[in-house]
């Protein structure tokens, strides 16, 4: 009895003892600072007897003072009502620090690159150097023509090179409207696409999270009256204040809580599924021509470039990830009925679609060509796909090792891809636009 008793109370332990700590700035959606989510917690190195021979990235810019939307809706509007309010915030429990607080962000500032941005950036270059260093110094990095992905690129190169920048080129890929596929933001180009696709189901939800938040911070902050756009404003500096100061207040367990946290994060995915991702069918056209010529650049045998790096805006890398049947809620479920699978008026909480994973600040897509000699697999070509170094294998396509695809059934798998998504001027309602991407075979 007495070793019975010794044994439940010491397989109690890990239960009792949990060192979990819920991190807001996993859960910030298209804010949260660069972290890979090991998502599932394959090995991010390449599987035994396996040498990535060429890879090719898509990496969204690094992290910025805020976005212009975000600043005009959300963060300019509480910070003004904050400066003159005449709320006494010493005499509230959980917003104290509103007492002392100044604001991180002004209108100078939107859209521009931080200094913990340009940090990150410059470490991503040289983590993926030592990742890939055995292959060649690329030639030649892309961005496009926005200020923040440009020197995002330069600051990854900076890393990548350990301040040997000319070693590298950078090549400045046009944001233009009569661009079409051929650009690192086909979206700009297309007629169908809309930023504000999305704001009717995340406003929804929003409404229904903030809802007890706002009534527990009225009561304690009688004469300010917060709003849902304040609520939102707030859950958003967490972020950008983290990314500018290096932390931030609006992070504070105190002031909201786990589930508030996720009720903030959930209203994002529902704007960025319907956006860019699985709520519209234009989302994977868009984010196939990527996906496309990247796959040809790795083929490309009369290329000497073993290393692609291309920097984009957010709105892409979901595109891609859909291009890729990657993160879809309803894979196994026999039915594509994507959009029953993010209702708007309660969290599943078991989806797969989470923007946190899918678009933080530097996040990128990776797809690398790998020769193998792996026991239990046949010797050859594989490929597999990572998204901010984790592996993500192909729904339909994972028989070679870590859950990469072999050559044949890749490739397959790509032609399959192009004929239900490859068709961009029809998709964008446009005419005699280019409809692919190639600015790696220049």
């Amino acid at each position: 009895m007495q070793l019975w008793s010794f044994l439940l109370a010491f397989t109690a332990i890990p239960i009792l003892a949990s060192s979990y700590q819920f991190n807001p700035l996993e859960h910030s959606a298209g804010i949260a600072p660069y972290f890979t989510p090991h998502d599932p917690p394959l090995q991010s190195s390449p599987p035994q007897g396996c040498n990535v021979t060429r890879a090719a990235y898509l990496i969204r810019h690094a992290a910025i003072y805020a976005n212009d939307f975000d600043y005009e809706t959300y963060l300019e509007p509480l910070v003004k009502k904050l400066q003159n309010t005449s709320q006494d915030w010493s005499s509230t429990k959980t917003l104290k620090f509103l007492s002392n607080w100044t604001a991180p962000i002004d209108e100078e500032h939107v859209e521009k690159l931080t200094r913990v941005g340009l940090q990150e950036a410059r470490s991503l270059g040289a983590s993926v150097r030592q990742r890939y260093r055995d292959l060649k110094t690329p030639q030649r990095i892309w961005s496009s023509t926005a200020e923040r992905t440009a020197k995002s690129a330069q600051a990854f190169i900076s890393g990548f090179t350990n301040d040997h920048t000319t070693l590298i080129n950078l090549t400045q890929i046009e944001e233009s409207k009569k661009a079409g596929a051929d650009s690192l933001t086909p979206y700009k180009s297309c007629k169908a696409y809309s930023s504000s696709y999305g704001s009717d189901q995340s406003s929804a939800f929003g409404k229904i999270y903030t809802k007890p938040i706002i009534a527990r911070l009225n009561a304690e902050a009688h004469s300010f009256n917060f709003t849902q756009d304040d609520i939102t404003g707030m859950f958003e500096l967490c972020g950008y204040e983290t990314v500018i100061r290096g932390s931030s207040p609006f992070c504070s367990p105190t002031l909201f809580s786990s589930d508030e946290w996720l009720g903030f994060e959930y209203t994002n995915d529902l704007m960025y599924f319907h956006n860019t991702g699985y709520g519209r069918d234009l989302s994977p056209v868009l984010g196939f021509p990527w996906v496309n010529a990247s796959v040809a650049a790795l083929d490309d045998k009369t290329s000497s470039q073993e290393l692609y790096f291309s920097f984009t805006h957010r709105e892409v890398p979901p595109t891609v990830i859909a291009a890729l049947g990657l993160y879809n809620n309803s894979a196994y479920t026999g039915a594509n009925k994507v959009n029953g699978t993010m209702p708007d008026d309660t969290i599943n909480y078991n989806r797969a679609w989470k923007s946190s994973e899918i678009l933080p600040f530097l996040t990128n897509i990776g797809i690398e060509k790998m020769s193998c000699q792996s026991y239990g697999y046949g010797e050859g070509e594989y490929y597999r796909v990572l998204n901010n170094a984790g592996p993500q294998p192909l729904v339909g396509c994972r028989d070679g090792p870590g859950g990469s695809c072999s050559n044949k059934k890749f490739h397959s798998f790509i032609k399959e891809r192009g004929d239900l998504f490859g068709d961009y001027n029809k998709a964008c309602g446009v005419n005699d636009l280019p409809s692919s991407l190639s600015i790696y075979a220049a």
